[in-house]
């Protein structure tokens, strides 16, 4: 490989960090962005500082917001005794995408992964289980990834809303095993949310 100036080597290198980029990739889009102009270079810097400065996790639901609740927690229109959970922010586009669900939404923010040392303690989990116990929850339900991690924390939180005597339901798995909710379609999405079933 040949030697780069510094600033390009170093902004190789923090454009490899991003996921699904690799030395290739991260090449082309340094060169991309040498060969922008002044402007477009600096609002990309300006986006990028942007979102690091404005944007926080909801504290109610933990989706990324600008504004505290987010616009999910604080619309009217929605049955907010009706919280449909999720792994990522992204999950939740897949689920609007539907305009068929106006509940809200929790956001995990991962799965149970004992192999990735990752327990129901390092998930967004505890401001789920106080929402719950509020008593201003009807029902839960579970939307997190059709993949052994996704069963899982679904199985987890089942067992620990049951308790509560909440309503918990899990979507149907027309959704195929192994794949990110982020990718599916929306006619999909819709019968796996009308398919869901008790936990």
């Amino acid at each position: 490989m040949s030697r780069f100036a510094e600033p390009m080597s170093r902004l190789i290198d923090e454009l490899k960090k991003l996921p699904g980029v690799g030395a290739k990739s991260a090449q082309r889009l340094a060169f991309h962005i040498l060969r922008s102009s002044d402007e477009d270079a600096e609002a990309l810097a300006a986006a990028v500082r942007d979102v690091k400065a404005n944007l926080h996790l909801c504290s109610i639901c933990n989706n990324i917001t600008d504004v505290e609740p987010c616009v999910y927690c604080t619309s009217v229109t929605r049955n907010q005794r009706l919280v449909c959970v999720v792994e990522e922010p992204t999950n939740i586009a897949a689920i609007e995408k539907t305009k068929h669900f106006n509940g809200v939404f929790h956001v995990l923010h991962g799965a149970i992964s004992p192999l990735h040392g990752i327990g129901p303690e390092q998930l967004r989990i505890s401001n789920l289980i106080s929402r719950v116990d509020s008593g201003n929850v009807d029902e839960v339900i579970l939307a997190t990834n059709p993949t052994i991690e996704g069963e899982a924390t679904a199985v987890y939180l089942s067992q620990q809303f049951k308790r509560a005597g909440v309503k918990v339901t899990r979507i149907a798995m027309g959704i195929p095993v192994g794949s990110d909710i982020e990718y599916t379609d929306e006619v999909t999405m819709l019968k796996a949310m009308e398919g869901r079933r008790d936990m």
